[in-house]
């Protein structure tokens, strides 16, 4: 994060002072979650909320439950986020935040627990008007309205516009669940329409059949692509004429992974990056395309629907096999921008009707999208560099519009 954000700062001259203002988050807080377990016993978690920057409006980023969490992989992922909402010019600003656990050994009680407790310790720096959690890795609406239920609690109010992703039964808002993998549709047509490539009929590889991918193989192909093959956890599976996405959710949803799915060949996992397709797209955890997948990778165009999927070392390899790659922090803003139009209705009281939602959703994702390739065109560099560059340039004409106090 700090080498992209250096890449930016040289790309656009930024004023010295907001670029060493923004290699440090604004605070990081760590916290102890107790919680009492099932058996009796009381077992001790470490949680974290990191502000990164909240020049632009108050926090927003979402919160994961995951075993391998620490403090500079929270910090990373928030300063994710203030980029990510400044390139879909959106009013926030960056936070992200977790706790280190193994959700999957936890009983529902013992989750609802480690979530309130973990709340409470984080209070003092939530709010509607300070920082706005959201779902992320292992976390969901349910564990939303947890949050929300225990803010609330702890303030005395009504608190819906403290949390995003929350059930649509306390104020949460039509279209959120698959906003993320509307946004990467969106924007891969978008790639497809500059490349002069033909979207109905290409091949498509996903990497995750999670609460993006799964969305995203069936939106895919509802839009005319062949999703060839698809990956998680659990193995891969691959089909040369296209996958059948109803099948194979009803496959994942009886036995956990796409492993095994009749509809398809079964193939190694890793083998998904090796097929030749127009489009592949990593929908799981980061990290997942690293210099030695870069080299042999046969897509012409990659939409990262996952956070930091490509590793720095990569990407010069991608540039120059003349691989195009929709980042993160544009390919992916359709869950943040989903949150945004939550939060504007619970603070409005008033709730959007599903087709306004999607309309306001296609419109923030289409300018962020050519904002990005018009800056790519400007600066002559990759769509990457490009978006860290244009967020930057906005996160700094907020700082310098707010200045310095004292």
């Amino acid at each position: 994060m700090l080498e992209r954000l250096d890449d930016a700062a040289k790309l656009t001259g930024v004023d010295p002072d907001i670029h060493r203002l923004l290699r440090t988050p604004e605070r990081i807080l760590e916290v102890a979650v107790p919680v009492r377990m099932d058996d009796g016993r009381v077992e001790v978690f470490t949680g974290w909320r990191v502000h990164h920057d909240t020049t632009r409006g108050p926090a927003k980023g979402g919160i994961r439950f995951h075993p391998d969490l620490d403090a500079r992989e929270v910090a990373a992922l928030a300063a994710n986020m203030t980029f990510k909402t400044a390139v879909a010019n959106l009013p926030f600003g960056g936070s992200k935040g977790g706790v280190r656990c193994e959700p999957d050994q936890l009983s529902s009680g013992e989750l609802e627990r480690l979530t309130r407790r973990y709340t409470l310790e984080i209070s003092p720096l939530l709010g509607p008007e300070r920082d706005i959690p959201a779902p992320d890795v292992n976390t969901d609406g349910r564990v939303m309205a947890w949050l929300m239920d225990t803010l609330s609690t702890l303030r005395g109010d009504f608190m819906p516009g403290s949390v995003t992703g929350k059930p649509l039964s306390i104020g949460g808002t039509r279209g959120h669940a698959g906003a993320t993998a509307t946004g990467v549709l969106l924007c891969a047509r978008a790639a497809f329409v500059e490349l002069d490539l033909p979207f109905v009929g290409s091949r498509a590889v996903v990497q995750g059949f999670g609460k993006v991918g799964g969305p995203l193989v069936f939106l895919l192909s509802s839009a005319g692509m062949r999703v060839v093959a698809v990956s998680d956890i659990g193995g891969a599976v691959y089909s040369a004429g296209g996958l059948d996405p109803s099948a194979l959710s009803d496959h994942v949803a009886q036995v956990g992974t796409v492993a095994g799915f009749e509809g398809g060949d079964r193939i190694d996992a890793d083998d998904i990056w090796d097929l030749e397709c127009e489009l592949a797209v990593p929908a799981a955890l980061d990290g997942a395309i690293d210099d030695h997948v870069a080299q042999r990778l046969g897509a012409r165009l990659v939409v990262e629907a996952a956070n930091g999927p490509t590793t720095p070392e990569a990407d010069p390899v991608l540039d120059r096999r003349d691989i195009v790659v929709v980042p993160d922090i544009l390919a992916n803003s359709g869950g943040v921008t989903a949150s945004y139009f939550e939060w504007a209705q619970s603070r409005q009281g008033y709730a959007w009707e599903e087709e306004l939602v999607a309309s306001r959703l296609r419109k923030v994702m289409d300018e962020a999208f050519m904002a990005v390739w018009a800056k790519a065109d400007a600066l002559g560099v990759s769509l990457r560099r490009a978006a860290f560059a244009l967020g930057l340039e906005r996160v700094a004409e907020a700082i310098a519009a707010r200045g310095l106090f004292p």
